[in-house]
């Protein structure tokens, strides 16, 4: 075996070694102490992420271009390091808070368990290259995730959330298998590599790939907390916060990943595409929308999970998969940390609520929106002139600059120091967003880029404008008519997950125990008196 055959197969065999771990660990997980056992099994796996991803990076290049890191059943690339680096470091930052957070509960052995069965499968699923691997190791994190979701048996919200999960993720199972039925007739194999490269060989895709590729994305729909199949997203909360940011390590997102892995078929499947547009941008923003009127934290982080999972299949759906790729690394890191530090945003709200919130007018928002966008401006022209941005992705530019338009507004309000603070952020997170657009671009070769039609492009942008202007109109007035009229329906969530679940329910109901009322002693007795007459 050569130097660059060793090269090639180290990095396989350290990611394979990876679900391992995990693997091994559920099965030993020591009943004294399990949770601090977990934690001290993801520090090793997260450790050979690392070294397998250093060591795919330092990889040689054979003839004819491309890292020699292909086998049958593992692959080992851009976006199954990033994932498998990201996955295995969640894993280590959620045991090590769980130790914390759920130290005297009941049942830890339990949790522990299906903690790492879950970063098993989600990881054994990241470095798979054949299909049938991947599809049964999605299915088995659905199994340890619905045990984690039940973690309290007796809350009757946590059963209802975890079941209706369980009847999405089972009729998402048989859509992925009919998939991978017609990808077998079709492309006599089910490896990545081979999926793909047919793909790219036949221009065109036949109406078995097409109906293929539309079910695979039916399935992601159902598994990605897309409308009207999110209800169990926003009920999660009655589960452990460390489960709701395990969420975000490769579960709820593991969807636009799957599609990532997949670009060179998604990219000639129009219809299906259209589908992903269209239920993709209708979710992220209504899901945004209802974010505003939630009052839980951990609520409106699940909304606003809804939302970005939304977005991210839009970005599928526009062939950008290298910044799909760059918003599902960055968004799954913001998110767990953010459901992690829940409480103490808590405490600074109940701070903050003692001064009367600043609410900038109408005038100073619109103020802020050209100062914005002005930012913006200068700085897309500056990138595009060393060639580092497509013309494709303004629309993605305008949305960044009225996304800081809050902050800016909120500063201008504050008076010139906060202004001065709020203008230097909005810059360097502009300037930010667009070098890591610049580094994730140099990479779209690797991802089979293939843009939408300018008319895809322009549909998002005139969508996202609209919602900044339903959003600042009530913002600014929140006892105007639009908002009297909007803002109940959105608080109810247009009532979709009522409809979902009376309609689920009256097919397969849950098994909830219903709880037995107290009796005082003297009813007892009164009970045991009557019985002896």
């Amino acid at each position: 075996m050569t130097s660059q055959d060793w090269w090639g197969v180290t990095p396989l065999v350290l990611a394979a070694l990876v679900p391992s771990t995990f693997l091994v660990g559920a099965l030993l997980v020591s009943s004294t102490a399990p949770l601090r056992f977990a934690s001290a099994v993801a520090f090793p796996a997260a450790g050979l992420a690392l070294l397998a991803v250093a060591l795919r990076a330092g990889a040689p290049e054979s003839s004819d271009g491309a890292a020699s890191l292909v086998h049958p059943w593992v692959q080992l690339e851009l976006a199954t390091g990033a994932m498998l680096t990201l996955v295995c470091g969640l894993a280590v930052v959620v045991a090590r808070y769980a130790r914390t957070s759920l130290a005297g509960e009941a049942e830890l052995e339990r949790h522990a368990r299906a903690l790492l069965g879950a970063l098993a499968s989600v990881s054994t699923l990241v470095i798979s290259n054949h299909l049938a691997v991947l599809v049964a190791a999605w299915f088995a994190t659905s199994l340890f995730v619905h045990q984690l979701l039940t973690f309290y048996r007796k809350r009757p919200q946590a059963l209802v959330a975890a079941h209706k999960k369980f009847l999405l993720s089972r009729l998402a199972d048989v859509s992925l298998v009919a998939s991978l039925g017609l990808l077998w007739a079709e492309v006599g194999s089910l490896r990545v590599d081979a999926v793909n490269a047919f793909a790219q060989a036949n221009a065109g895709a036949s109406l078995s790939l097409h109906l293929a590729a539309a079910l695979l994305v039916f399935g992601v729909l159902l598994k990605s907390a897309q409308l009207p199949f999110h209800g169990w997203m926003t009920q999660v909360m009655e589960a452990p916060t460390p489960v709701s940011a395990l969420l975000h390590a490769g579960v709820v997102n593991i969807g636009g990943f799957v599609l990532i892995r997949l670009a060179p078929l998604m990219n000639d499947a129009a219809p299906a595409r259209g589908l992903l547009l269209a239920v993709g941008l209708t979710t992220a923003l209504v899901a945004t929308l209802v974010m505003t009127t939630r009052v839980s934290i951990k609520l409106a982080l699940a909304w606003s999970t809804i939302a970005q999972m939304g977005f991210l299949l839009v970005q599928c759906a526009l062939g950008a998969w290298h910044l799909a790729l760059l918003h599902l690394l960055a968004h799954s890191v913001f998110k767990a940390h953010a459901f992690l530090s829940a409480g103490s945003v808590v405490r600074a709200w109940r701070g903050a609520s003692l001064v009367e919130p600043l609410r900038p007018s109408l005038g100073l928002t619109a103020v802020s929106a050209a100062g914005a966008l002005g930012v913006v401006a200068l700085l897309l022209m500056a990138a595009s002139s060393q060639g580092a941005v497509q013309p494709s992705h303004r629309a993605l530019a305008v949305v960044l600059g009225l996304s800081l338009v809050p902050t800016l507004s909120r500063g201008l309000a504050a008076g010139w120091r906060p202004a001065a603070r709020a203008g230097v952020f909005v810059f360097g997170a502009t300037a930010a967003y667009l070098t890591w657009h610049a580094l994730f671009e140099g990479v779209a070769a690797a991802l089979h880029v293939e843009l939408a039609a300018q008319v895809g492009w322009a549909v998002v942008g005139a969508s996202l404008v609209a919602l900044f202007l339903v959003q600042t109109v009530l913002q600014t007035r929140p006892t105007g008519a639009l908002a009297s009229w909007l803002k109940p329906r959105l608080f109810a969530g247009l009532y979709l997950d009522e409809w979902f679940t009376r309609m689920t329910f009256r097919l397969w109901p849950p098994r909830i125990e219903a709880p037995v009322p107290p009796t005082s002693h003297r009813g007892v007795g009164a009970a045991q008196e009557a019985r002896s007459w």
